[in-house]
């Protein structure tokens, strides 16, 4: 048994329902949300699967009231693999400090989803960065299983976005919701006992942040545009 609590300790195992009580949850600014949510707000230390059947219906509006409140903290926030440019200014608009914001776009010549995942493990061991958000439309059960591993070993909330078919995979996420049009969010997995119901909750809807149609495309061919604004790209 002692040869198991060393390993325990050392984060060598991966304790995928194992309490986090000492680490309080990042506020949504959604209060009935975090109402839903075990310790008050988006979990830290551990990994978010945020699901949604089509790009556009307010994911982004969803998570900016945590990242502004971070990043205004002087909290670091890494953006992975997003599947379009960020729109800097209206990040800022949102409130959220770009001083404090970095983008990490995977190269186009190597495998991405590898350099990816890679790429969050290592942001995630670094211990300099309080939230991490990537985009994975695939992504198996070991692979989030390596990415919990390295969430667990510091305090920072990991938010994954991911299509709604993956709700059909088994996760080592704790805490699983889908956003649906108007607003919808139903929580699939958390912590504690299941959800009763779905939530309605009034998104707020700033300028397009991330998205097709929100930004010209000779601005999303370069990424200089994007460094001239504030906001750091690295490839």
């Amino acid at each position: 048994m002692a040869a198991l609590d060393d390993l325990l300790e050392q984060h060598a195992v991966w304790r995928g329902g194992a309490p986090q009580g000492a680490l309080p949850g990042v506020p949504t600014g959604y209060q009935a949300l975090d109402f839903e949510l075990p310790g008050g707000g988006w979990p830290t230390g551990a990994l978010t699967e945020i699901l949604s059947g089509q790009e556009g219906i307010g994911e982004l509006e969803l998570v900016l009231p945590a990242l502004a409140r971070l990043s205004w903290a002087g909290r670091r926030v890494v953006w992975l693999a997003p599947p379009h440019l960020p729109y800097a200014p209206a990040l800022a608009a949102a409130g959220v400090n770009l001083a404090n914001l970095a983008v990490v776009r995977p190269s186009l010549r190597a495998p991405g989803r590898r350099d990816a995942l890679w790429a969050a493990e290592q942001v995630l061991r670094s211990g300099s960065c309080h939230a991490l958000l990537g985009w994975f439309r695939r992504a198996g059960y070991d692979e989030l299983r390596r990415l919990a591993v390295a969430a667990e070993g510091g305090a920072a909330w990991v938010a994954l976005f991911r299509p709604a078919i993956a709700a059909t995979e088994s996760s080592p996420a704790c805490l699983r919701l889908t956003l649906e049009p108007e607003g919808v969010v139903r929580i699939l997995k958390r912590r504690g006992a299941p959800a009763a119901a779905p939530l309605r909750l009034a998104l707020k809807r700033p300028v397009h942040a991330l998205g097709r149609t929100s930004l010209p495309v000779a601005a999303a061919a370069r990424p200089r545009a994007a460094r001239r604004v504030g906001l750091p790209v690295h490839a």
